[in-house]
């Protein structure tokens, strides 16, 4: 049972990032896929998550910005993120939502410059 992110690093205000996370299948297919993050002094919150029939949901502070995606042949799940301002700088975790279980991800840094 896997998820690896990546992706992050350092960009300007306005900038754009992608980051990806790979499952493993069994965490992946048929799960609600989703996007947190924690910046620092922060709790942990909801970006993106989409459902495994399509459906997705985003926080009010991403939304029009970033964009959820997954490849279901990849075992893979996007989270393309653009016009970046300095409020979104902080850890993001990708994570596999099921009612059994939740799987989360190593955490990739965002950081955005002003």
């Amino acid at each position: 049972v896997q998820l690896q992110a990546s992706g992050g690093g350092l960009v300007q205000a306005g900038g754009s990032l992608r980051l990806s996370c790979a499952a493993s299948e069994s965490i992946f297919s048929g799960k609600t896929m989703g996007w947190y993050r924690q910046a620092p002094g922060k709790q942990r919150e909801l970006v993106a998550v989409m459902a495994s029939g399509g459906g997705t949901h985003y926080a009010d502070s991403v939304k029009g910005r970033f964009t959820i995606s997954r490849d279901y042949a990849k075992n893979t799940v996007y989270l393309q993120m653009n016009t970046l301002t300095p409020e979104d700088t902080a850890a993001y975790y990708c994570v596999s939502l099921s009612e059994r279980r939740n799987y989360w991800g190593q955490g990739t840094q965002v950081t955005v410059s002003s």
